[in-house]
C-alpha cells in the first residue's frame, strides 16, 4: 500500500524560520533508512503558506485565494510518500522518526487510492 505522511506545519514553519543543522541531519539519516529499506517513494519540505495560493471552486465560478492561510488551524509543512506493506508498517517508521520541530508536532498517515478501489 501507499500512504502519504505529513508533518503539520508549526508557527516557526509558517514564519520561515528554518530547522536546525542538526535536525536536518537527523532527518537525513532517517530518510536514508527509508531508501534502504526500499519505502521511501518520495519528500519534500513545503515553503510555508504566506507563499501558497488556494483556488475556491463554487460551481462554475473559481476564486484564488493568497497565503498565509491563517483561518486554517491544521497546514502541512512538508511530507513523504511510502510504499509500505500495511498501516501498521507506517505507523512503526514514523514512530522512529526524529521529532519534526523543538517541542510539539504531529505526523499524519493517510493511505493513498490505489486504481483497484474504485
Amino acid at each position: 500500500m501507499r500512504c502519504i505522511v505529513m508533518v503539520g506545519a508549526t508557527k516557526e514553519s509558517e514564519s520561515g524560520v528554518m530547522p536546525k543543522q542538526e535536525l536536518l541531519a537527523e532527518m537525513g539519516k532517517f530518510n536514508e533508512e527509508l531508501v534502504k529499506a526500499g519505502v521511501l517513494l518520495a519528500a519534500e519540505g513545503l515553503q510555508p503558506s504566506l507563499k501558497g495560493k488556494r483556488v475556491r471552486f463554487s460551481g462554475t465560478k473559481r476564486a484564488v485565494i493568497d497565503g498565509p492561510f491563517t483561518e486554517t488551524k491544521e497546514l502541512i509543512a512538508g511530507f513523504w510518500l511510502w510504499q509500505v506493506r500495511s498501516m501498521q508498517e507506517a505507523v512503526e517508521w514514523v514512530k522512529r522518526c526524529p521529532n519534526p520541530f523543538e517541542g510539539e508536532s504531529e505526523i499524519e498517515i493517510r493511505q493513498v487510492f490505489e486504481a483497484g478501489d474504485f
